[in-house]
Formats: C-alpha cells, structure tokens, sequence
C-alpha cells in the first residue's frame, strides 16, 4: 500500500509541475523549488541521519536514506505554492498563513506515522513537525525577499 501511495504522490507532483512553473515569475519559483529540496535535504539527512525518523517505505532504499518524493518533489512543490499565496502579505499575514500549512502536515504526518510504514517516529513528534515546516517557510519565504531586494537595488 506504501509503495502505491508514493508512486500516487510522485504522480500527482508530477502533474502539478506545468501549471506551477509557468508565468513570467518561472525563475523565481525554480529557485524556490530547488532550494527548499537542498534545505528538506539536508534538514532531513541530519534527523535520519541522528535516527530520530527512519523511511521503512521509500524510492531506492539501497541509495538513499531518506524520502527523495518528499525532499525534493513535495515539499519543494508546497513552498513554491506557499510563496504565491503569501507574494504580497506583510509579516502578519504571513504568519497567520504559515499555520494553514504547518498544522495540517503536522496532523497529516501524525496520522501517517500512525497508519502506515512511510516513516516511522523514534524521538519526533507532531511538534516537531510543525517546527520544522515553519522554519523551512519562513527560510524559504526570507531567502525569496532577499532575492527580491537584491533584484530591485540591481534595476534602481
């Protein structure tokens, strides 16, 4: 059942890719989209690699160690949405809208822990999700700003 509810995300992130890369804002979310895989990357390297999270179900077990569909399809395609639905917002809005990502995966991954084997929790918790998906946000959210600004001072 894993096997098929990864090759369905696969999928479905697949499918999404045309309509999320498309626009004249397509550099900037490819820049979204490949640095929040090397952060999910990273960021997930260390919690497998510090056995607090271990991927029972998982594309190339014999390579890789961590879930690839979430690190650099998923989550990458979330934060690209993410950006575009806080483009304008000041840090109030901002905040209030990172809870609409945050808790949901925090539930969702406590549900999936609980009635799957895509991964298993050995020193993690829902909390723990909610911290770490907001801080991917709001470092991805930042690292576009900067960009942002950095453009700007380059066309003033």
């Amino acid at each position: 059942m894993e096997k098929k509810m990864l090759n369905g995300l696969f999928v479905l992130c697949i499918v999404s890719m045309p309509f999320l890369f498309k626009g004249p804002k397509m550099r900037e979310n490819l820049v979204i989209f490949f640095s929040k895989g090397v952060l999910a990357t990273l960021i997930d390297a260390y919690v497998v690699g510090s056995k607090r999270v271990e991927y029972p179900a998982r594309p190339f077990p014999k390579i890789f160690k961590t879930n690839i569909i979430y690190d650099m399809l998923f989550f990458p395609l979330l934060s690209v949405i993410w950006v575009k639905q806080s483009y304008n917002d000041n840090l109030g809005k901002i905040l209030l809208k990172s809870l609409t990502w945050s808790i949901p995966m925090s539930i969702g991954q406590w549900y999936f822990e609980k009635n799957s084997k895509l991964f298993k929790w050995k020193k993690w918790s829902p909390l723990h999700t909610f911290g770490s998906v907001s801080f991917t946000l709001f470092t991805i959210r930042g690292f576009v700003a900067l960009l942002r600004r950095l453009d700007k001072l380059k066309n003033a």
